[in-house]
């Protein structure tokens, strides 16, 4: 039956703004330490209503974005019922295939999936994320000439293609996960939030 997810993603990371992944060149740490979380305004995985749930990873980047090799740790909403969970993780990991597929590719090891509390309130930029206890950021846009949010369009690498992407700064990213070896508390480094629809027969 394949899958249908509609909603809006966020993204922090530890380079500075705006990150070169996006743009395809390296990162500006030599290495990229990022959080990418999406959040299902409406969505179906096989006949499984995952609508209103959120599904978060985080990953140790090792170098240029498009040669993969991620090791990342994957968050699940803990509101997921297990055939919700199942459902998700087997999307995010792959095994549906389709454009979230092509993303998955990238990752090269998956330390761990957890359960956790989700909180996404990111619109237009600008919001919070909160994954479990150890994983937070705040997110503001920037903004253009006309006071409109400035916004990526047709970039080498994105998490949701096809679609615009509103960057800016995060006042503030925390990430501490010992299984990836981070312990991140930054300030001013890349944002990103957008909307996305995929679908996979």
């Amino acid at each position: 039956m394949g899958y249908k997810l509609e909603g809006r993603v966020a993204e922090v990371c530890d380079c500075n703004a705006i990150c070169p992944c996006w743009v395809g060149e390296n990162p500006d740490n030599g290495t990229c330490d990022g959080l990418l979380t999406w959040h299902f305004d409406s969505g179906n995985i096989d006949g499984v209503d995952v609508s209103g749930l959120t599904i978060s990873v985080l990953s140790h980047i090792p170098g240029n974005v498009l040669e993969g090799n991620w090791k990342s740790a994957v968050f699940v909403d803990d509101k997921a019922t297990d055939e919700q969970h199942k459902a998700l993780v087997a999307v995010y990991t792959g095994k549906k295939g389709g454009p979230v597929a092509d993303l998955a590719q990238l990752i090269g090891e998956v330390v761990s999936v957890e359960k956790v509390p989700i909180e996404f309130s990111v619109d237009k930029g600008k919001g919070f994320l909160r994954v479990g206890s150890g994983i937070s950021a705040e997110l503001e846009p920037f903004q253009g000439a006309t006071g409109g949010t400035t916004a990526l369009i047709d970039t080498t690498f994105s998490s949701i293609p096809g679609s615009p992407e509103y960057v800016g700064k995060a006042p503030s990213y925390k990430a501490n996960h010992a299984a990836l070896g981070l312990n991140i508390d930054l300030q001013g480094r890349m944002s990103i939030q957008g909307n996305f629809l995929f679908e996979a027969a």
